[in-house]
This record gives C-alpha cells, sequence and structure tokens, in this order.
C-alpha cells in the first residue's frame, strides 16, 4: 500500500491515509488501500478495534483536487476502484452493502481520529466511524455547495441522524467551514480536545477499552443494533430483536466470563 499504512499493537489498529505532501487527499487508490486494509483487520480476531487518522497534521481534505478535474473532464464521476474491490462489512444487511455504509457491518468498532482539517469525502469517512475525537481548531466541510455538487455518500442521510436536522441543513446547504468546538457540530464528536496530546490520550482510553475491557460480541453486536435500529420505525421491534440477541449472547463463552468476572470481582478476560 502507499496510500494507506496500518501497524497493530496491543489489539488496537492503526490505519493512516498516508498522503501528508497533499494534506491526505482522498483518491481512487487510497479509497481502494482503506477498503483493503479494513477487510483484513475485520478477519483479524485479534484486532478488536481500529482507529483512523490521518498523516501530519491533518485528517483528510477531500477529494484530491486532481482527481476532482479528471471527473470534469470526463463530465461524470469515476471512483477510481478496481473491478473487484474489498468488502469489509458486507453481506451484514443489504441496506450496508454500498460505499462507506458498510463501516456499519464491520465487526471492530472503528474511531476517528480526527487531528486536522477534515473535508469532503474525510468528512463522509469521520460520520461513518461509530466513534470520533477531534482537536477544537480541526476545519470542517462538507465542501460540495461550493463544487456544485450534492451532499455525497449517504451524508443526507446520516448527518441529521448525528447532529439534527437544523445543524445538518446548514454544514450541507453552505458548505461553510467551522471548526469542532462550535455549536453547530454538536453531537458529532465524542470528545473535543484542546491539544493532539490530549487527543492521543482521550483515543487511547477509548481503544484500550475496546481492547480489554468489553466483550467483542457484545460490541459487535451493540454496534449493529444502533446502526441497524435507525432503518427501524417501529421501536416494537427493536425491543423484540433485542430479545433474541439476549437469549443468542447467553450462550457464548463471553458472556460465561462476563458473569463469572462479576461474581469473582476481577476484571474479565475477553
Amino acid at each position: 500500500m502507499s496510500a494507506v499504512t496500518v501497524s497493530v499493537a496491543d489489539r488496537v489498529a492503526t490505519v493512516t491515509l498516508d498522503r501528508p505532501h497533499r494534506h491526505n487527499a482522498w483518491t481512487g487508490r487510497m479509497h481502494a488501500e482503506y477498503r483493503e486494509a479494513m477487510a483484513a483487520l475485520d478477519t483479524d480476531p485479534e484486532v478488536r478495534c481500529a482507529v483512523v487518522t490521518g498523516a501530519g497534521d491533518a485528517f483528510c481534505v477531500g477529494a484530491d483536487s486532481q482527481v476532482l478535474a479528471g471527473h470534469a473532464e470526463r463530465g461524470g464521476y469515476d471512483p477510481g476502484l478496481p473491478a473487484e474491490p474489498a468488502t469489509p462489512g458486507y453481506g451484514v444487511r443489504p441496506e450496508w452493502d454500498h460505499d462507506f455504509a458498510w463501516h456499519f457491518g464491520l465487526r471492530l468498532p472503528v474511531i476517528a481520529r480526527v487531528n486536522g482539517a477534515c473535508a469532503g469525502v474525510g468528512l463522509v469517512l469521520a460520520c461513518y466511524c461509530d466513534l470520533r475525537v477531534a482537536v477544537a481548531g480541526a476545519k470542517l466541510t462538507t465542501a460540495t455547495p461550493q463544487l456544485g455538487l450534492p451532499p455525497e455518500y449517504g451524508l443526507s442521510w446520516l448527518l441529521p441522524r448525528l447532529v439534527g436536522a437544523t445543524h445538518a441543513a446548514d454544514l450541507l446547504l453552505t458548505g461553510r467551514i467551522v471548526t469542532a468546538a462550535e455549536p453547530v457540530v454538536a453531537g458529532l464528536f465524542n470528545g473535543v480536545v484542546a491539544t493532539v496530546a490530549e487527543l492521543d490520550e482521550t483515543v487511547e482510553r477509548y481503544a484500550r477499552r475496546f481492547a480489554t475491557a468489553v466483550s467483542p460480541v457484545a460490541v459487535t453486536t451493540a454496534k449493529r443494533q444502533l446502526w441497524g435500529d435507525l432503518l427501524e420505525t417501529d421501536v416494537g421491534q427493536s425491543v423484540e430483536r433485542s430479545r433474541l440477541l439476549i437469549d443468542e449472547l447467553m450462550g457464548t463463552a463471553d458472556y460465561r466470563e462476563g458473569v463469572a468476572a462479576l461474581r469473582e470481582k476481577r476484571p474479565p478476560r475477553f
């Protein structure tokens, strides 16, 4: 891989968008490599959590301007993916078998470490992660209105569910640049911190908990319940589904270990 790098330590994978000379601008190669990396990690039982971030002082500034120019010359969109790209998260629900929506089907929880500028498809990527932590000064924008484009990759469905319809309308219609600390993105981040050192500490706390303190089976189940229930309109369906899942998970080794740890007053060993 040349646009994405992956490292794994203590059950936590760090996936880095690695084009710092272009502020990690998104390309077809990066898209393909990111999918490939996540597919490999999702099938590795030793990995309990993935942290996605950008090299240098940016998260991802959106599509590379050279790529955008190519679309303009062709008069249409070309994702730049190979004929058969990796399909991480596919097969869980048909609604999720699409670009970026496949994050919802992953076994792994994914944390976005937003260390700087986060625009366009970079913002899309962060929104599809399960948790997000940012430095307060990180600049965010949907970018599409000033490019003459619509909201991309289902952001018009997802963003209102994260920040509310009023704030989503502001971000999607104006394309204005805001910072992670502004009220318009309240609800988007699980933490907004002042420094990169604090960013690393906060992300580390979340990642360590996923790696050591909680059942991976329970986390995967809860993740798919969370995103799946957003597709349902009937709370009763959610209640009945949870009853079935409780019965199912009570037959797992993770449940037996969790109960044993509770009774023995010790940390669980999942």
